[in-house]
Order: C-alpha cells, then structure tokens, then sequence
C-alpha cells in the first residue's frame, strides 16, 4: 500500500423511528458492506458503508470505524492497512433511531500490482464516555439499502483493485 486517501461518502442516514417491534429486529442492522470498488466514477477506490442498530435510548450515542484490510496471498490471511486505511471513530447520531448509516471511502494506488480489500467495521454504543456495547463486523454483500453504491445497488463482500 503505498498511497491511501479517506474521503467521506455520504452523511449518516435516519433510517426511522425507533418502535416496539423495530429495535426487536435490530440484528437485520448490524451490517457492513462494500458500496463502492473500483469503477469508472471511483478509481482505485474502495467504498464502504455500514448500518447500526439503535437502542431506542436519545442518551445512547452511536460510534463506527471503518478499517481497510488487504489479502496477502502467500500468507493466506487478511491485514489492516496500517496508513491511510481507518477513518478513525465517526458519530452517527443518537441511539434513539431504529438504524443509522454511515459510510467512508478509501483511494489506494494499484500500482504495485491488483490489490484484494475488504472492510471490518467497529460499532460502539456510548451513554456519555461510557461504552455500554461493542460489535464488530467484516463486509458481507446482499445490502440492498446501501445508499451511495457505485453502480447503484452494488454490495460485495470484498473489491479487487486493479492495476
């Protein structure tokens, strides 16, 4: 990885307000996935976005981080990017929705040769400086409220930059 830029994407979306059976669904809300990978519009560009459950609480404040990790073949395992790759701890909002979203994209020059990326995204649910949840998770794909796609509707589990 030898160039990286963080852009943010889009702002964080209500999804609706919290109700009885809503937030007993929260589970379908806790997701993330690749929105955008490298295409005409988005060179060289990983996208990713991730949904967040609410609690029903205003006093909850809702937390994500989006990290980029890359394939190393020859070691068959996944690695952080350590540069340019965290968008660091972004607030979405208050716990009182049913779900928020958020998203962030990654430029990453392919210079060196195709490059294999994912995300893996933190949640952190926060009554004050006090962290009440934690939840993490890799990207899937089959999202299809990922506002902000290239091309429309796209989730991926994974995006292959290439040279």
């Amino acid at each position: 990885m030898t160039r990286a830029l963080i852009t943010p994407i889009f702002l964080v979306a209500a999804l609706a307000l919290p109700g009885s059976t809503a937030h007993a669904q929260s589970k379908d809300r806790l997701w993330a996935t690749v929105n955008v990978c490298d295409t005409a519009k988005n060179p060289d560009t990983i996208g990713l976005r991730a949904s967040m459950p609410g609690t029903g609480d205003s006093k909850v404040k809702m937390y994500l981080r989006f990290r980029v990790e890359y394939y190393v073949a020859r070691d068959e395992e996944w690695k952080t990017v350590r540069k340019g790759g965290d968008s660091g701890w972004i607030s979405v909002g208050s716990g009182r929705f049913v779900a928020r979203q958020s998203g962030r994209s990654f430029e990453f020059s392919a210079a060196a040769g195709n490059i294999l990326l994912r995300g893996r995204v933190s949640y952190e649910w926060r009554r004050g400086k006090k962290v009440i949840k934690r939840a993490v998770r890799r990207t899937t794909a089959g999202h299809t409220s990922s506002a902000g796609a290239d091309p429309k509707g796209f989730s991926a589990a994974e995006c292959l930059i290439q040279q």
